[in-house]
């Protein structure tokens, strides 16, 4: 079955995500910065009241690009270890999203290791920002060194769409040693091509809507996605 993973920037599009289906959400905040490290609040009161969903915890001290300075790296760490320690009252499956690039647009990868260690038993995902990797097949093979749980991608492209072809062919190559998530412009429109074309199990997406002047999550188009997604046959349960 494809999992569905919905972006949201606050606890009650998450709770919305998770009434209408969703398998697991992104917390963040600013996604306007394409998403930076959510309150410790917004997590503690998230793990609090979500029972079902994966969560998965952005871990990115600021918007702009994906060099990752000295402080920063500290914050990070500080970051994932608060996440650590906070209560998980219903077993949720928790993880955070990271990423970081060398100024030459390379993973940094002496920064992701610290971070990858840091996080311990909690999977990682690496973030968009390997899609400013030129060679992502090596970039993937790097990731799956370093220990990471799965990359976030469209495949360098715009969308997910445009980047069918490298999506699938990274999930190809990744063979199992990492998840593959594709990522970037899907909807319930289109959710049918991205899944033929990249054959990708995971999908991401932020299911956008203007409500009260501020962009939350649409439920109902957290359900039509849900609902196009493929099943498993019974006897393979």
């Amino acid at each position: 079955m494809t999992l569905v993973e919905i972006c949201v920037s606050d606890v009650p599009s998450a709770l919305a995500a998770e009434k209408a289906g969703a398998d697991r959400v992104e917390l963040c905040a600013d996604l306007g910065q394409g998403g930076t490290t959510p309150s410790l609040g917004a997590v503690e009161v998230a793990l609090r009241t979500l029972r079902r969903v994966g969560v998965r915890v952005m871990v990115r001290p600021r918007g702009g690009d994906f060099r990752v300075g000295e402080v920063e790296r500290q914050v990070m760490l500080a970051d994932i270890a608060a996440i650590r320690a906070l209560a998980n009252p219903h077993g949720l499956a928790v993880g955070v999203v990271v990423g970081a690039l060398t100024a030459d647009g390379q993973l940094d990868r002496p920064v992701l290791a610290d971070l990858i260690e840091a996080a311990g038993p909690l999977p990682v995902t690496v973030h968009k920002a390997f899609d400013e990797i030129d060679d992502q097949t090596a970039a993937l093979e790097q990731i799956v060194d370093l220990g990471a749980d799965a990359i976030l991608t469209s495949g360098g492209a715009p969308s997910a769409l445009a980047g069918a072809a490298r999506i699938a062919a990274l999930g190809s190559r990744a063979a199992g040693r990492l998840r593959v998530i594709a990522a970037g412009g899907i909807r319930s429109a289109n959710v049918d091509e991205v899944l033929a074309r990249t054959g990708a199990t995971e999908i991401h997406l932020r299911a956008p809507i203007q409500r009260a002047g501020r962009e939350t999550t649409d439920p109902d188009e957290v359900r039509r996605v849900v609902a196009r997604r493929p099943r498993p046959w019974a006897g393979d349960q």
